[in-house]
């Protein structure tokens, strides 16, 4: 099925990545974000009742925490790949690959979504 001519002309450089605010998450002092993902539904319950811990943390490394950082409901995913090349820079290539990939991640799991007051943008 071919998508709609507004969705063929999107580009994932202008999406802008909201936080999930279900999540919360902190920042050590090694400067490394965790985020912490409470098990709350109901095959969680089961799952804990056979000994899977009520909440998972999970740790990112220091791209990902500095990307973490970056979101914030206001820069786009060019806005934060540019910060990512002028504070990693070649270590962080292939930058648009890889940071593409990685919010793709993130969405997947609900870790941040897709700014809702952008036109166009798909959810």
């Amino acid at each position: 099925m071919v998508e709609p001519m507004a969705r063929q002309k999107q580009n994932y450089l202008d999406f802008i990545p909201c936080r999930n605010p279900s999540f919360s998450w902190e920042k050590g002092e090694d400067g490394m974000v965790t985020v912490t993902v409470v098990h709350t539904g109901f095959f969680d319950r089961i799952a804990q009742f056979l000994g899977r811990p009520k909440q998972s943390r999970i740790a990112l490394d220091r791209y990902g925490s500095f990307v973490w950082e970056m979101i914030d409901g206001e820069r786009s995913v060019y806005a934060i790949s540019e910060a990512v090349r002028e504070q990693f820079g070649e270590q962080a290539e292939p930058l648009l690959p890889r940071l593409i990939r990685y919010f793709e991640i993130l969405r997947e799991h609900r870790f941040i979504d897709w700014d809702e007051k952008r036109e166009g943008i798909r959810r």
